[in-house]
């Protein structure tokens, strides 16, 4: 197939494009450019152009772009993290469908952030949204490619957990704390933590864009999601050092606001049901191998 990938340099996309390279498809990063590259795919975001032409013809598309939502969450984060995802996937839709001959398949990223803080409720693809911002940024970010689906392409939304990669996201953020034994659960550590192996993460999105039957929301999560404070334990017995510094609840507030509420302390327990129909299979569905191979120990 012939792909082009947005958000390339980020998490995801830096282990993407050499991983489907390797599995035989052609792969072209869509690059932000003030300033038009002949033979590269580039987005001017001040003009909101987007030039495609040096990328076809195109097969599919796996859109990744969107700006981290890992930060306190003042006024304009929250403007910027609407505009990274809801604008920009809707541009994005524009310049394909103007295409002469559109891609077949685009593959957006969402979140498990889609169902809120849901206690210990088993959440599938069929379960309700939930309520707060990452939940209403969610429904909007997943309307947003309508006018493509409309048009005839397969549309499909990968509804990530925490992803596991020692070089970025999350768990790179708490390494630091675990190493130094100065870590713990935070709250009263029952919420639940859907996560994905980054391994898994890549295979999910090829099987995404081959798979016929995938449509619509897709849980890319682990079929077994952990608790706090097991995720905790078991970071730390991988590391070998104590996690014993609870952070209460009322301190993940103040520090990270509104962020640290509905990111850090909700609980979201998953299901991959659409990815067990059509026969996806996982590497590393136990949290602690999966940890262990993410920190190579």
């Amino acid at each position: 197939m012939q792909l082009l990938v947005t958000g390339a340099s980020g998490l995801i996309g830096s282990a993407l494009v050499p991983f489907l390279a390797k599995q035989g498809h052609r792969v072209v990063a869509l690059q932000r450019s003030q300033v038009q590259l002949e033979n590269v795919p580039t987005w001017n975001p001040p003009t909101e152009e987007i030039h495609l032409a040096p990328a076809l013809p195109l097969d599919a598309v796996v859109h990744l772009a969107g700006e981290t939502v890992g930060q306190r969450w003042t006024p304009s984060v929250k403007r910027r993290l609407r505009d990274s995802r809801v604008e920009a996937t809707g541009r994005l839709c524009e310049a394909l469908l103007a295409l002469p001959t559109p891609p077949r398949v685009l593959v957006c990223a969402s979140a498990t952030g889609f169902y809120g803080d849901r206690g210990a409720e088993w959440l599938d693809e069929t379960s309700a949204p939930g309520a707060g911002f990452l939940a209403e940024l969610s429904r909007e970010w997943e309307a947003a490619p309508t006018s493509a689906a409309t048009a005839g392409l397969r549309v499909v939304h990968l509804r990530f957990g925490l992803v596991l990669a020692r070089h970025g996201g999350a768990l790179a953020k708490m390494l630091p704390a675990f190493k130094l034994g100065v870590a713990g659960r935070l709250g009263d550590g029952k919420a639940y933590w859907s996560w994905i192996a980054l391994d898994d993460v890549l295979s999910v999105i090829e099987h995404a864009l081959t798979n016929e039957s995938l449509l619509g929301p897709v849980n890319a999560v682990s079929p077994n999601p952990m608790t706090n404070q097991e995720f905790t334990t078991t970071l730390g017995r991988i590391l070998q050092r104590p996690t014993l510094l609870p952070m209460p609840a009322f301190a993940v507030k103040m520090i990270f606001g509104e962020m640290g509420r509905e990111a850090l302390l909700a609980s979201c327990r998953c299901r991959p049901t659409k990815l067990f129909a059509s026969g996806f299979t996982f590497r590393y569905p136990d949290l602690e191998p999966a940890l262990a191979h993410a920190l190579k120990r």
